[in-house]
């Protein structure tokens, strides 16, 4: 087996809380107005550095969807799901999206000496699925 390859992103970022491993762009983040099982959550139009499990019919607050949960690649820790399919002609918006819980990632913002600072993001939300 070869040496695992991790996409690097620039700017400010979502990583894994438990290894730091970058996971999704700020500049893709379409909304933070989720929950989650284990409290609030971020829609992304994309991310990396993930590992999908099976897919699997799971009924939201939002109604039925196809979803597959998510998991760090480099640490294999559960961060969120990707919506494979929306039943509900209103939540097809979220089909390919990924959800990251705010309990699993980091908040990374690169300091101007070019080191990484976490920081928390204080944003207020509302209940959308789970």
């Amino acid at each position: 087996m070869g040496r695992p390859f991790y996409e690097w992103l620039e700017g400010r970022c979502y990583a894994c809380k438990m290894c730091h491993c970058n996971l999704a762009a700020a500049s893709e983040l379409v909304s933070r107005q989720f929950h989650s099982k284990h409290g609030r959550a971020y829609l992304f139009n994309t991310a990396v550095n993930l590992a999908a499990g099976p897919k699997e019919e799971r009924m939201m607050t939002t109604g039925l969807h196809v979803v597959c949960d998510v998991y760090c690649s480099k640490c294999m820790w559960p961060v969120g799901w990707r919506y494979e399919l929306a039943y509900e002609k209103s939540q097809k918006y979220k089909e390919g999206k990924v959800i990251l819980e705010r309990a699993c990632v980091v908040d990374l913002n690169p300091s101007e000496d070019g080191e990484e600072c976490c920081e928390g993001d204080g944003f207020e939300t509302e209940s959308d699925d789970y």
